[in-house]
């Protein structure tokens, strides 16, 4: 059996979101490329980026910088939902699907 691509779901789907706001035009897949190894960059100095949890936390990053250095989003946005998601993660019971 093959290994899957991403060690967690939460990985592939901003790997998706991610390509989805490059195809509709957001921003170009070099500009996305350039921005995420300066932050991969500021990562590695402090630990090993091997795909897991720390390659897509930097990943995060650089997708958050990518959406207020286009207008997208405000960091108070983003704070907020990250805020929301927390707290609904906290509510959500064990094995059930966490919903805003």
């Amino acid at each position: 059996m093959d290994k899957p691509v991403f060690s967690e779901p939460w990985h592939a789907q901003l790997f998706a979101v991610t390509v989805h706001l490059s195809e509709t035009g957001l921003f170009g897949w070099p500009e996305w490329t350039e921005l995420f190894g300066r932050v991969l960059k500021e990562h590695g100095h402090e630990k090993s980026l091997d795909g897991g949890d720390d390659y897509f936390q930097a990943w995060l990053e650089a997708l958050e910088l990518m959406l207020e250095n286009k207008n997208s989003a405000k960091a108070s946005e983003i704070e907020q939902l990250v805020a929301a998601w927390r707290g609904a993660y906290l509510r959500t019971p064990h094995g059930e699907p966490v919903r805003l």
